[in-house]
């Protein structure tokens, strides 16, 4: 089979490919980010490439114009590579690394006073500590073994049986504490009479003793390195970094992927990604920090039930089909080393468990961060990412629920949607007498697409300038020129090629607009099914926890204009940011609340929309902006009647 080289331009990396695989797997192959949300069959036009002539027949290229098409332009994923080429991955295109790091504060140390709002204060108990012990030489009278003799110093004066050691360590333990001179610092992991030596070093090294955070999210890895602050009641982030997932080549959510898992070497590859992922994100914190990678004791992993399958190698391929079966929602304590992570052999990794299929580790985790596990106050948490999870109750009970929003707030389904990157617009404004739009993009680059929190600001400005009805249908206003008739029905025009990085009308269809709507009605929906599931409403929520990095960026009056986040006053919100990484903080720190994760993932009740009559009933009356029941908005429905001069507008809900 014949071999070709493919150069990807603006990156100049070089990878060679058999004849007849596709852009895609080269890009692929070379680490070269390429949007590609559909899984590669073609269907959502993000991944387009420039080539130059040529290169041999490519499959369909339904969403590329006749004009693109004759500049070269190819979908990737779809297109052959049968000689040598040169492929320019146009700015469009691109996976932008560099927007997750946008609006990081600086480390810095969560203060008792701060997680005393959301988690009550605990004693530093983490689950891996380094001891540092001074053991007595052997001698005729008292030759016990080297490995009775360490664990009896650790035990205080019990016997071995309360410890277990790896055989790794075991090997070389005797060389180890005799070239110490019996002084060494022995890493133990676990609790209670499960406790295991994973690692003894000569010398006192308890002063370095750090560890490490990871939220393995379906499109971004997220990782903080922890350590110890100055007193036992707070822990200190060194260091923070991110990544998108590497399997989002394969895929946009996780159903596309336990899809591609079912193919030959599917699974290998998935598990491949995000591990190759995860180590980059380790070495950023580590360079950042200056810690060496034998310093890290322990790492916390929070990632959904899918993720948590594909990064463990499991096959998921039950969790897509009634009745919705995981391999495992608990999982043990995992040698990184034993997945290809690059840290140290002693190193454990413990996974957060799941409640269910669709509902994860990472929510878990975020419902541990939350503290509404500990407070009486009935608490609606959500989660607004790629999937909709919501979680409702406080200490004494708590019920959840998955809903299949879809990517429209991470660019998924929108012609011209991005993920947050540089030259996302993130903020749009339209003026009530000429329609004109006011954009704030990203890193104030030429635009490239919306993102999640501009899409929320232009829907609620459409609705609001009376450009769109409820139903997201464009309306016909005298002198409005931004409305217009474009390929797929009318569209709003966002912004002129000439003044976009992409060198095209950028524009929101109608198309575009039921996407988002089905989106926000499947968020709404389930939060409504969950309450009315206890006999509760919106009005008897005491707090709302919006988790996730959607939620720091989305303006709330927008949100709940559009009927996203249901209207309550702004001061039952609370926005926490990463959930997952702020839970996984929490078991790094204390035993205590690794146990706590676990009964939190227990008593969780989940609910199944899928199957559930009621959710598509309510799926159903929040298909219309902000929803069909005008009562439920009552401020919103004013607002609108006097912004659009209609006063009371109650009837247009019974359109």
């Amino acid at each position: 089979m014949r071999r070709y080289r493919v150069k990807f331009l603006p990156v100049d990396r070089i990878i060679e490919i058999n004849e007849g695989e596709t852009i895609l797997d080269a890009a692929m192959r070379a680490g070269v980010h390429v949007n590609a949300s559909c899984g590669g069959n073609g269907s959502c036009g993000k991944c387009r490439v420039i080539v130059p002539g040529d290169i041999g027949q490519p499959g369909p290229q339904r969403t590329i114009s006749s004009d693109d098409y004759e500049r070269g332009v190819r979908l990737a994923c779809t297109t052959a590579v049968r000689a040598d080429v040169e492929v320019e991955v146009p700015l469009e295109s691109q996976v932008d690394p560099a927007a997750l790091k946008r609006r990081r504060e600086a480390p810095r140390i969560l203060s008792p006073v701060e997680t005393e709002k959301l988690v009550k204060r605990r004693k530093a108990d983490p689950p891996v500590i380094k001891r540092y012990v001074t053991l007595s030489k052997p001698t005729a009278a008292d030759n016990a073994s080297d490995f009775t003799r360490l664990a009896r110093e650790l035990g205080e004066g019990d016997d071995s049986g309360k410890f277990s050691i790896d055989l790794k360590v075991l090997r070389h333990l005797g060389k180890v504490l005799r070239e110490a001179d019996w002084k060494v610092t022995a890493t133990v992991a676990g609790m209670g009479r499960n406790r295991a030596i994973v690692n003894v070093e000569p010398e006192d090294r308890t002063k370095t003793s750090c560890s490490i955070t990871l939220d393995i999210g379906t499109t971004t890895v997220c990782g903080h390195l922890l350590g110890p602050g100055k007193d036992n009641t707070h822990y200190r982030v060194i260091a923070e970094s991110s990544d998108y997932n590497g399997q989002i080549s394969f895929g946009e959510d996780v159903i596309s992927r336990i899809l591609f898992s079912r193919k030959t070497g599917g699974l290998h590859k998935l598990q491949g990604a995000v591990v190759s992922t995860i180590n980059k994100v380790i070495a950023e914190l580590l360079q950042a920090s200056g810690v060496k990678k034998e310093d890290i004791s322990h790492v916390a992993v929070a990632g959904n039930t899918t993720m948590s399958h594909l990064l463990l190698g499991i096959d998921p391929t039950h969790i897509m089909f009634a009745p919705y079966t995981p391999v495992t929602t608990f999982y043990p304590p995992i040698r990184l080393a034993d997945l290809g992570i690059g840290l140290g052999d002693h190193t454990y990794a413990y996974l957060f468990p799941s409640p269910a299929s669709y509902v994860g580790g990472d929510i878990v985790a975020g419902v541990l961060g939350s503290g509404m596990c500990e407070r009486e106050e009935t608490t609606l948490f959500m989660d607004i990412g790629t999937n909709g999870e919501i979680v409702l109750g406080n200490k004494d009970w708590l019920t959840c629920a998955s809903c299949s929003a879809g990517p429209a707030f991470e660019g998924g389904g929108i012609e011209f949607g991005m993920r947050a990157g540089t030259g996302a617009i993130e903020q749009v404004r339209i003026n009530p007498l000429t329609f004109e739009p006011m954009l704030l993009t990203i890193g104030k680059a030429k635009p490239l697409g919306i993102c999640g929190s501009g899409l929320i600001d232009l829907v609620a400005g459409l609705l609001e300038t009376g450009l769109i009805d409820r139903r997201g249908k464009f309306t016909m206003i005298e002198g409005s020129k931004r409305v217009r008739l474009g390929r797929s029905g009318f569209e709003y025009l966002i912004c002129h090629a000439a003044d976009t990085g992409i060198g095209r009308d950028m524009v929101i269809t109608e198309v575009d607009l039921d996407n988002l709507i089905r989106t926000k009605g499947a968020v709404y929906a389930g939060c409504k099914v969950l309450l009315s599931g206890v006999g509760l409403g919106f009005h008897e929520i005491d707090r709302v926890i919006v988790a996730g990095g959607f939620g720091h960026y989305i303006d709330l009056e927008k949100a709940i204009a559009i009927g996203l986040l249901p209207e309550l006053p702004p001061e039952k919100f609370i926005f926490i940011g990463n959930g997952a990484l702020l839970g996984a903080g929490l078991i790094n720190f204390s035993k205590g609340f690794l146990r706590e994760a676990g009964r939190i993932a227990r008593m969780m009740t989940n609910i199944e929309l899928s199957t559930n009559p009621a959710f598509m009933d309510e799926f159903v009356a929040a298909m219309f902006l902000p929803h069909t029941d005008g009562k439920a908005f009552p401020g919103v429905t004013e607002r609108l009647g006097l912004l659009q001069g209609g006063g009371e507008t109650n009837d247009m809900y019974r359109e």
